[in-house]
């Protein structure tokens, strides 16, 4: 490549196999006498680093020496992680170990090429050629591959390759210009040989030292951080270690003390047209308009229309995806308001544990089971919340006597929640703890309250009320288990009520308010019995009002 504004063209990645060119950069002595290798698995599968031209980087830095340009913040970290200082021999090529020839693992007649390679690769090494030596290290390795002496020599000259071209001027690709891989390539490539090293030699300082090398050159700041405090706990004095932790220190906070480009300014562009506040888990519609997930679902209660044109919409946007990256903006330039935000629907999700939304619709008793449809807008909201939130919300019925709520209700639980195609729920929900509402006001449509738990209270231990109390719990029970046994037949016109109540179901004695309300859920009484149920706090006197209850309807009590 040429031309003036060239950069280097060392960015592009080769995988071909050249008969002269294996597992490396090419050299001007790759074919010496005519000999084919091929590479193996232990190599990374063939990467070759063909050049236009058979110079080396010694070479082309010798031919062409323009004035070096300014290092950058990373540039200036990599110099000083490959080339700055060094402990004992980091930075020269390691030889191998004088052992016996039963040791070295490999064939006699292998043994001298294997030692000329890594002696023509070292030396390729100190004068600069490292392109060179990287070619004389992989043909090292496919004659013994994973030797720990061949990985540390490889990995430290692919670091220098990858050194060379960061800091290698764009205008040098007019006169020179280089094919193959680019300098992260080289890193990695690097970084893997360092890992390999590390499973033969994980007392060794030095394989800290190399792939933390590579991780810095990758721009992996703090995993070369931890690389280099590990490799410190190995051997807590080597000054390569202790110098490339200060550097990387020193870089990391220099680039925390750059300045930070100005925010965004708040405009209309993140606000919601509905509740005219910051947009909090923005939806964009198809119509390019971009609401709260929340307001945009409380809109479509209503109707199937974007709220800003109009434009019918046929989205779910209980299922539509947020719109992540206006999400992150907002998030990332407004951090405070969107924490309010967000604290503000988690409210609206969990209420307290003494403040409970309200549905208004039938008296329910503890333990009681049934199945709703929730179709109103304001109900829709209510159970979106819910279903955010603990899944229970409170159960009321009209006061009769007063055309107002009733001042006592129950908890239920949802334990079933389906959504509809039509923007519906079907329910299924199960009586839990009776409350008294303290007082109650309107939010978004629904009834919400503030509740005072209500419990029975028991006679004390060893008197004669909590006597008669348990001799009733008894009674009632022997008298429920015969009822159930003996009906078999439905009354005329019902149901019966004995077919769907097993004996195993009911409570034990152990606890007579749970008793209590299963009895009654066992009769089809009016919502204003069921409320003078709710208020009694003696267990005793429900118990005996149930027992009139059911020897009213005898054998064809049937559910409500």
């Amino acid at each position: 490549r040429s031309g003036k504004n060239a950069r280097s063209s060392h960015t592009s990645l080769i995988l071909v196999r050249e008969k002269t060119q294996v597992g490396g950069l090419a050299s001007d002595d790759d074919n010496e006498e005519g000999e084919r290798e091929q590479p193996s698995s232990s190599l990374h599968p063939r990467l070759i680093w063909p050049f236009s031209l058979p110079t080396s980087f010694a070479a082309a830095i010798s031919q062409f020496q323009p004035e070096p340009a300014p290092l950058s913040g990373v540039d200036s970290m990599a110099e000083a992680a490959v080339s700055g200082p060094s402990d004992a021999g980091f930075d020269e090529p390691e030889e191998f170990p004088p052992v016996d020839d039963s040791e070295m693992g490999v064939p006699p007649e292998v043994r001298a090429k294997l030692f000329d390679l890594m002696r023509r690769g070292n030396r390729a090494f100190r004068e600069g050629r490292f392109e060179e030596a990287v070619v004389c290290y992989s043909k090292a390795q496919l004659l013994k591959p994973g030797d720990p002496v061949i990985l540390t020599n490889r990995s430290a000259a692919l670091c220098r390759v990858s050194r060379f071209l960061r800091s290698r001027p764009a205008s040098a690709s007019e006169y020179e210009p280089l094919n193959g891989p680019d300098p992260t390539t080289h890193a990695g490539l690097a970084l893997k040989d360092a890992e390999k090293v590390m499973t033969f030699r994980r007392n060794s300082a030095k394989s800290y030292y190399l792939k933390a090398n590579a991780l810095i050159l990758l721009e992996r700041y703090e995993e070369a951080r931890e690389t280099l405090m590990s490799g410190l706990q190995v051997d807590p004095l080597c000054q390569a270690l202790q110098n490339s932790l200060r550097e990387l220190d020193s870089f990391s906070s220099s680039l925390n003390k750059k300045p930070k480009h100005g925010k965004p300014e708040r405009t209309d562009d993140f606000e919601c047209t509905v509740c005219f506040k910051l947009l909090y888990e923005p939806v964009t519609t198809p119509c390019g308009h971009s609401f709260c997930r929340y307001c945009l679902l409380q809109s479509m209660d209503h109707g199937n229309k974007c709220p800003m044109c109009r434009t019918v919409l046929f989205i779910s946007p209980r299922t539509y995806p947020t719109s992540v990256t206006l999400k992150n903006i907002i998030e990332k330039n407004f951090p405070e308001e969107y924490a309010e935000r967000k604290a503000e629907h988690e409210n609206l999700t969990n209420l307290g544990i003494d403040i409970m939304p309200l549905f208004v619709m039938d008296v329910v008793l503890p333990f009681q089971k049934l199945s709703l449809n929730i179709f109103e807008p304001r109900y829709r909201l209510m159970v979106r919340r819910i279903m955010e939130g603990n899944h229970r919300m409170g159960m009321v019925g009209m006061d009769s006597a007063t055309g107002s709520i009733a001042d006592f209700a129950c908890e239920v639980e949802i334990s079933e929640c389906e959504p509809l195609s039509d923007g519906r729920f079907y329910l299924e929900v199960q009586g839990r703890r009776r409350f008294r509402i303290l007082q109650s006001w309107d939010q978004d449509g629904y009834r919400v309250a503030e509740v005072e738990w209500i419990r029975d209270i028991y006679p004390l231990e060893g008197t004669t009320e909590r006597e008669i109390l348990e001799q009733t719990v008894r009674e009632a029970a022997e008298q429920t288990r015969g009822w159930i046994r003996g009906t078999n037949e439905p009354a005329i016109g019902r149901r019966p009520r004995w077919e769907l109540v097993q004996p195993d179901a009911m409570p034990g004695p152990e606890d007579p308010e749970r008793f209590s309300f299963w009895l009654a859920n066992l009769v089809n009484l009016r919502p204003s019995e069921k409320l003078d149920l709710l208020r009694l706090r003696d267990t005793h006197q429900r118990i005996s009002r149930v027992r009139n209850f059911l020897g009213a309807e005898g054998s064809g009590c049937i559910i409500q």
